[in-house]
This record gives C-alpha cells, sequence and structure tokens, in this order.
C-alpha cells in the first residue's frame, strides 16, 4: 500500500453503537436513581435510635451552641453535625424523614460513583452491574435510611478510588491529584477510620508499580489531604473519652463482617436466608479467583484490597484497643460490589443467572426487615404512640440512661405538653451531648406537684453508660418510692421500657397487650 492509498472502510453496526449508547446511559444512571428510590422508600417507618437521636438534636441547635459543642466533644462528626444544621436551616426544621434524606443522596452518589469506577477499570456493563448491585445491597439502604456519617464516607470513598484510577492511568497528571487531596481531606473529615482507605489504596499502587513520577504526584496529594486532617486529629486525641464501646475481635469477626456487609444486623434475616446469601457471594467471589485472567487486573488491584486491607488493619488494632464496628466499615460495601458485578462479567451466562436468582428472595426479605418500625436499637416510635394513647392532663416522664432524655428535645412536638422532671440542666445549654441529672432534692421537689410519672428506660448502652445509668436509676427510683408512687403499667420494646408511676392503685390501665 502507497502513501496515498486509502484506507480500507471500517465498517459500523448502527444497532451496535446504538447498543452500546443505551449502556452508557443506563451504566450512568440508573444505578443512582435505584440507590436513591430504595433509600427514601420507607425511611420514615423505623424508629431513630440513640445516634440518630444525637444528630437531630444537634442539628436544631443554634450555631454558637454546636460550635461550643465541637470544641468539647464529637469533633469527628463535625462535618456532617454541620452539614445537617445547612439542612435544617434550609428546610426550616429537621425530623426523621428530612435527617435521613441526605444519607439518601449520599449513597446515590456512592452507585453513580461505583458505577463511573467500574467504566474505567473494565468497560459499560461492569460499571452498571457495579453501581446497580451497590444500589440494591440492603446495608447500602440501611444506612441511607440513617442520620450519620457513614454514607457519606462510602460516597466519599467510590470517589477517592475513582481519582486514584484516573491517577494511575493518566501519567501526565493533570488535576487528578489536586481532586484526590481533597477527597481524602473530606473522608478524614467525615470519619477519621475513612482514612484506612488510604492503606488500601497504598496496596494497589504497589500492585500496579507506576512510574515514579506518578507515585510522587500521589504522594505529594496524599500529604497535602492528611495535612488538612491534622487539626481534627489533635482535637479528637484531646476528645478521645468520647468514643464509644466496640465488640471485641473474634475468630468469628471475619465472617460476620463479610455477612452484614450483604444484610446488617439486628437479625433482618433467618439463618437460612442469610446463609444462602452468604454463600452465593463466597460463590461467586470463588468463582471470581478460579477466572482471574479473564478480569481486569486492575481490577482487582483495586477491588481486593480495598474490601480486605481496612477491616484487616482495624481488626489488628482492635486486638489492643476495641474499636471494630461494622459501621465503620461502611466504605468498603463499594468494593465488595465491584468484586461481584466483575465476577458476573468473567462467568458462563447460565452462572450469571443463578448468581442474580439466588439472592432474591434473601435481598427482599432484608430489605423488608430493615424498614420496621423496630429494626433499631430504640423503638422510639412505640415511646411515643404509648404516650399519646395512654397519658393523661398533668403527666410527666423522667428518662433513666444516657442521652435518654434527648428523645425530647429530638421530638419536642411529642413532648411539648410534657414537662422532663429528670433534668436539671439540657445538654445543648451545656454544650455537651448528655443533660445535667436533676439532684434527687430537685427530683423530689417536682414530684411533690406531680400525679402520674411515665419512666422511659433506654437499655441499649455501653458499658460505661450502663454503669452510670444503673446509679441514676436507683436515685430515680428512690425517689418515687419516696413521693409515693408505684408502677401502675408497663410495655417493654426494643432498646426501651416504658413504666407509668402513679400514687394511687385506682385507675391502673394494667399491662400493655
Amino acid at each position: 500500500m502507497t502513501a496515498t492509498s486509502p484506507r480500507p472502510a471500517v465498517a459500523v453496526i448502527p444497532g451496535a453503537s446504538v447498543g452500546r449508547a443505551l449502556l452508557r446511559g443506563a451504566a450512568g444512571s440508573a444505578p443512582p436513581a435505584v440507590a436513591l428510590v430504595l433509600g427514601i422508600w420507607g425511611n420514615w417507618a423505623p424508629s431513630a435510635w440513640t445516634d440518630e437521636i444525637v444528630t437531630i438534636d444537634v442539628a436544631r441547635r443554634s450555631w454558637p451552641q454546636l460550635m461550643e459543642l465541637l470544641g468539647r466533644v464529637d469533633a469527628v462528626h463535625g462535618l456532617h453535625y454541620v452539614l445537617m444544621w445547612l439542612v435544617g436551616q434550609l428546610n426550616g426544621g429537621l425530623n426523621e424523614f428530612t435527617a435521613r434524606v441526605p444519607s439518601a443522596a449520599a449513597v446515590a452518589v456512592a452507585a453513580a460513583g461505583l458505577s463511573w469506577l467500574g467504566r474505567l477499570l473494565g468497560g459499560p456493563r461492569l460499571g452498571l452491574y457495579a453501581g446497580l448491585l451497590l444500589a440494591v445491597l440492603p446495608t447500602a439502604s440501611r444506612y441511607a435510611q440513617e442520620a450519620r456519617s457513614f454514607a457519606f464516607v462510602m460516597a466519599v470513598a467510590v470517589l477517592a478510588t475513582g481519582v486514584l484510577v484516573k491517577v494511575l492511568s493518566s501519567p501526565a497528571g493533570g488535576r487528578w491529584p489536586a481532586g484526590y487531596a481533597v477527597l481524602i481531606a473530606l473522608l478524614g473529615w467525615f470519619n477519621l477510620l475513612g482514612l484506612l482507605l488510604v492503606a488500601a489504596h497504598a496496596v494497589t499502587v504497589i500492585l500496579r508499580r507506576p512510574g515514579r513520577r506518578v507515585v510522587v504526584r500521589l504522594l505529594l496529594a496524599l500529604t497535602a489531604g492528611l495535612t488538612a486532617v491534622v487539626p481534627l486529629l489533635i482535637l479528637a486525641a484531646a476528645q478521645s473519652s468520647a468514643v464509644g464501646d466496640a465488640a471485641p475481635v473474634t475468630a468469628g469477626t471475619p465472617f460476620n463482617y463479610f455477612t452484614w456487609l450483604l444484610t446488617p444486623g439486628q437479625a433482618t434475616l433467618p439463618t437460612a436466608l442469610k446463609l444462602l446469601l452468604t454463600s452465593t457471594a463466597l460463590a461467586a467471589l470463588a468463582l471470581l479467583a478460579i477466572r482471574r485472567h479473564k478480569a481486569p487486573s486492575l481490577a482487582l488491584a483495586v477491588g481486593v484490597p480495598w474490601l480486605a486491607v481496612p477491616p484487616l488493619l482495624l481488626m489488628a488494632v482492635s486486638l489492643g484497643h476495641p474499636l471494630f464496628a461494622y459501621r465503620y466499615l461502611l466504605f468498603c460495601l463499594p468494593a465488595l460490589a465491584l468484586l461481584l458485578a466483575l465476577a458476573a462479567t468473567v462467568v458462563p451466562p447460565y452462572q450469571q443467572l443463578l448468581l442474580v436468582l439466588l439472592p432474591v428472595v434473601p435481598l427482599y426479605a432484608s430489605h423488608r426487615a430493615i424498614r420496621q418500625e423496630d429494626s433499631r436499637q430504640w423503638d422510639t416510635h412505640a415511646v411515643i404512640r404509648i404516650l399519646r394513647i395512654h397519658d393523661a392532663p398533668g403527666d410527666a416522664v423522667l428518662f433513666s440512661g444516657a442521652r435518654c432524655g434527648l428523645i425530647a428535645t429530638a421530638f419536642k412536638e411529642a413532648f411539648t405538653a410534657r414537662p422532663d422532671l429528670g433534668t436539671d440542666r439540657t445538654a445543648a445549654t451545656l454544650g455537651t451531648l448528655d443533660h445535667l441529672p436533676a439532684t434527687p432534692a430537685l427530683l423530689q421537689q417536682r414530684l411533690t406537684h406531680t400525679p402520674r410519672v411515665w419512666l422511659i428506660t433506654c437499655n441499649h448502652l455501653s458499658a460505661d453508660a450502663r454503669q452510670a445509668a444503673i446509679r441514676t436509676a436507683a436515685a430515680q427510683k428512690q425517689a418515687l418510692v419516696r413521693g409515693g408512687f408505684f408502677p401502675a403499667f408497663h410495655r417493654s420494646a426494643p432498646g426501651v421500657d416504658v413504666t407509668l408511676e402513679q400514687r394511687s392503685a385506682e385507675g391502673a390501665i394494667g399491662r400493655w397487650e
């Protein structure tokens, strides 16, 4: 062929081009749309529990009160609190629904980001599969319906991993390293334990062995991002006493954690369905391991460390200082979705069909379970409902248990006409997360003017909080006995007990049925 010879025409198949365009469009739009719908579906049904009640209470404080709180405690959640405060200001207030919607949006961003990452690693099909799988996993929906920072950590982790891939794939660099620095800073400010992702990224870089210039750019970006987190690290170190308890690591922790990634706790599934779901996922990963030569090597270098390194590091640290709580590792859930999607792209069609059909029933059952009213640690809806049905004019409330009194501040409308006898000063005025309890003398004085008291006891407490709650409960019971009160009605709900204390046996309404 001479230099002037025309090149042979390349046949273009219109149907194939349209199909690829539709696949790219679906990969970009379907995952976030599904994630957002599932995140909002039924988010008003589950009762707000301890941590969510704290979020609502803190977001309802004035700006000076919020800044005072973060200077004393819980600065590690400060960025999320500020975001929720802004949501409350824009919305004219905050309730369970509006407090949870931002988390649903964050999960939608995570699904969109994972779809983008999948396209970078293996094309539109991998992107579509990975994004949709993350969107439909019950654990993603569970934290899309929780007014805490964990969904935001997951979203930022996905975006940071996508930017890492762009840096590794773009020798020229461009603006991607600066974006990586910003995302690492955001990751740390949303939750310091999210920075465990950096260790997974380091393993990915080692496995890929990019050129020295790429490594230097990444190190500079990482240094800038971590430097931006240093003020939070210093403040958090001074507030370390505010860190709650975590269960000790045992031999069963890795399997339990893997199961939690697929379906969250609180007995959301019968054992048989949970085993079916877990076995299907493990089988998919085993098939991926067998057929790994058919998978893009970069996808494996990204997904495997992301899934494995952060939990292993946290388990190792927790052997000396218990920190291992599953929710801290929610940002590893997209890695599992990515690897399961990758498995679906390398197996024959009949195996793909099995991998889709086998988990349908467990996934549906888990989605239904996490949307039940009593699926959280505290059933605050039951408390409010009991008071609405059975209270009488002049009734008061008495809360027992750490942060239990925040129920009244987070749900002011339900407690407007029911004075809280056990609080001397509120947490908002103190700049803390706990109310100042009334002294025995003050409580006794208040009881003399009250015919009936609803004693609300919160039981889902950490070990330290439980000891303090026992002492407070003993003092409250003593004050009630001295005031001539005795139990006339009792009802237990998940995480809470509700007891009506009154002075006379006449009119006792009996046990709840």
